[in-house]
């Protein structure tokens, strides 16, 4: 067997890999081999003849499967930004295999038996915090990965979690498929109206790389889809774009994920019976802040009566100005981008095309990085000497204030086929500083909609505040100083790892930003003050529709992982049942819907744990008050607190005594809802 091993030998700048020397028919023997390692060497572990040590069993378990995780690593991270027919055709068949590799690691008695020696140990062997977390990291995992079951019932296990694995890849590559497949071409310029001149650019070179050269097109990448609903006066191409949008993953054909959906949820009820929980929910929430599906429920449905409040009144507002300007229709879901974008103008006198120009993607770049220079004294350096998997993938050099390197920061910024939809941070490589130690490689992957050559991508605020969401969680990985890799960076609690990220947006509407990097890409005037008077005055604008389109999501993913008297049969039914039990207003849409809810069946990184973005956002109100606090969005005392305590940490802490550490108290949400805007219910 010939194997490329530059996939998991990196020998380019700062240990990268040479991607230029990998092919996508290398991964298969590639894989083969790493996962043959990793078993010999988990095997020499449980296997040793020396008395159990924490050196001898969980240093060893932090170091060993470097080759498996690399081939993994380098992968996925292709699979999502850069994939390919036989990317795609391995991903179902390496899904599975990686699912039950992990199950046989689980149901290694010989290695358990030396973890739960520790276990048991553990308040004797006088271990430092971080040990004594990775130690509970370890244990829990092989818990409740299977370890403590009967033989019948782990090989039952095993082939949940391989079957779990296969359906997730599939749902994955469904929704890609869809979005990659539907498109609107237009060619008629009257059904170009109200299109900002930058949409119309972007949707004349998604049409050009569609083979539609002369033409537009409207396509499922979310950078054309939403503007599109924002500003098109042609409401029978809305609500023909929207319907696509809101039918991905449901279409009777190959690519329809309602059935995946159905054997998903199954699956994950039944895994948790087998170990011991009555619900998937209260499986995946035991080790989380949350806890459990009761504390899940209280905050959202809390949030949720506010919400629906505050859309009810927001939609007043819309048919108002509907029925004013001659729309005499009932507001549905693909009108409301649009009458709030009129409405928004109204009141403000703010349009949204206004601010494009002032928010370059260059300018909004350096806006993230001078903020990460001002709170933790790093630099960034762009390496256009670097070549990596994609032309559009740029590499900057992260610097500590004495020059010395700190991380690799990949930024890969344009949708494209090869491209699911979304945006995303994850590492190539983590951060720990055992052996020879790690520095890390993070990636941060958006879907904006590509200029034409020699043009500025020019963002929306949204666009803007989600590159900056997505550069907190990057600042996460690369901020990381720990001892052991599996605490590194962003293994935190599900509920906590969104608090770097969403607490990082607050820095892009603060007026010491935007005064400094909010400049129009032509002139390079700043942004007018009463422009960003109006700007920071309309934050809490639609504040309804926002929190109801979330939450709506997040209270449907917590009712499928609840406990059911009967297997869920028909998942849409089930989602609309439940929609109508909780009030979903009909002139809004769940955010995700569960045909092409991502975040929850692609894999379970989110499932029972959408919520988790809202108890983050509970958290980070509170953090950023203590800027507010302290009279100074760069004080430097709070900075060096959320330094110590929130980014560089990890998991090796737990997370509400990190928080504590950071702020001395814990929040309530009220703070997270009066800053959102949102009436009293």
């Amino acid at each position: 067997m010939t194997i490329n091993t530059a996939i998991y030998d990196w020998t380019g700048p700062h240990g990268l890999p040479r991607f230029e020397t990998i092919d996508s028919a290398d991964y298969a023997a590639a894989f083969e081999i790493a996962l043959k390692d990793d078993r010999a060497q988990l095997d020499a572990i449980a296997e040793q003849d020396e008395a159990t040590t924490f050196d001898n069993t969980i240093t060893r378990l932090e170091l060993s499967g470097e080759m498996l995780s690399r081939t993994a690593s380098l992968f996925f991270n292709l699979i999502g930004a850069n994939s390919d027919d036989t990317l795609r055709g391995l991903e179902r068949d390496i899904a599975p295999k990686l699912s039950q590799h992990m199950s046989q690691t689980a149901a290694n008695a010989a290695l358990f038996a030396r973890i739960d020696t520790l276990w048991q140990q553990r308040d004797t062997l006088e271990l430092t915090v971080e040990q004594k977390r990775v130690l509970e990291r370890h244990w829990k995992g092989f818990v409740r990965g299977g370890a403590a079951l009967a033989e019948a019932e782990q090989s039952r296990l095993a082939d949940i979690n391989a079957r779990l694995a296969e359906l997730g890849a599939s749902f994955s590559q469904n929704i890609l498929a869809d979005e990659a497949d539907w498109s609107l071409i237009i060619d008629d310029e009257a059904e170009l109206a109200g299109l900002p001149e930058s949409l119309r650019q972007s949707m004349s070179k998604a049409a050009s790389e569609l083979g539609e050269h002369g033409k537009h097109a409207v396509t499922l990448s979310r950078s054309i889809i939403e503007p599109f609903l924002t500003y098109s006066d042609r409401r029978e191409l809305r609500e023909q774009a929207f319907a696509a949008w809101q039918a991905r993953g449901e279409n009777d054909g190959p690519t329809d994920n309602r059935d995946n959906v159905r054997e998903i949820v199954a699956l994950r009820q039944e895994k948790a019976q087998l170990l011991g929980y009555a619900s998937f929910a209260d499986f995946k929430l035991e080790d989380q802040m949350a806890k459990t599906p009761a504390a899940v429920n209280e905050l959202l449905e809390t949030v949720w009566s506010r919400a629906v409040a505050t859309a009810a009144r927001e939609q007043s507002e819309l048919e108002a100005l509907a029925a004013e300007t001659g729309h005499n229709h009932a507001i549905e879901p693909w009108d409301w981008r649009y009458f709030a974008e009129k409405l928004r103008a109204k009141k403000y006198d703010l349009d949204a095309a206004q601010l494009k120009p002032y928010f370059a993607l260059d300018a909004v770049i350096n806006a993230a990085f001078d903020v990460a220079n001002r709170l933790f004294n790093i630099s960034f350096d762009e390496r256009a000497d670097i070549s990596t998997y994609h032309q559009d993938v740029r590499v900057f050099e992260v610097r500590n204030a004495d020059g010395s390197h700190r991380a690799l920061f990949l930024a890969d910024y344009f949708a494209r086929a090869s491209k699911r939809s979304g945006a995303w941070m994850s590492a190539l490589q983590g951060q720990h500083a055992l052996g020879e130690g790690r520095s890390p490689i993070i990636f941060n992957i958006m879907n904006f909609a590509k200029p034409p050559e020699g043009e500025a991508a020019l963002l929306s605020s949204d666009d803007a505040r989600t590159l900056f969401h997505e550069f907190g969680h990057a600042l996460h990985g690369i901020m990381s100083d720990v001892t052991y890799p599996s605490v590194a960076g962003t293994a935190v609690a599900r509920d906590f790892v969104e608090l770097p990220s969403q607490l990082y947006e607050h820095w892009l509407t603060t007026p010491e930003v935007l005064a400094k990097h909010a400049r129009h890409v032509e002139t390079e005037e700043a942004i007018p003050q009463d422009l960003l008077d109006k700007l920071i005055a309309a934050q809490k604008f639609n504040a309804g529709f926002a929190t109801v389109e979330f939450t709506a999501s997040a209270l449907v993913d917590m009712a499928f992982h609840a406990a059911h008297a009967e297997p869920v049969q028909d998942v849409v039914a089930f989602e609309r049942e439940t929609l109508d039990r909780i009030g979903m207003p009909s002139a809004i849409a769940m955010r995700h819907r569960t045909p092409h809810f991502a975040h929850v069946f692609s894999g379970d990184g989110y499932s029972a744990g959408y919520y988790s973005y809202m108890w983050s956002e509970v958290l980070d109100a509170d953090a950023f008050a203590a800027f507010e606090e302290a009279g100074d969005v760069f004080d430097p005392d709070t900075s060096q607190k959320l330094r110590d305590h929130i980014y560089t940490v990890g998991g090796s802490v737990d997370a509400e005594d990190a928080y504590l550490a950071f702020r001395g108290k814990m929040p309530s949400a009220h703070a997270m809802m009066d800053r959102r805007g949102l009436d009293a219910a």
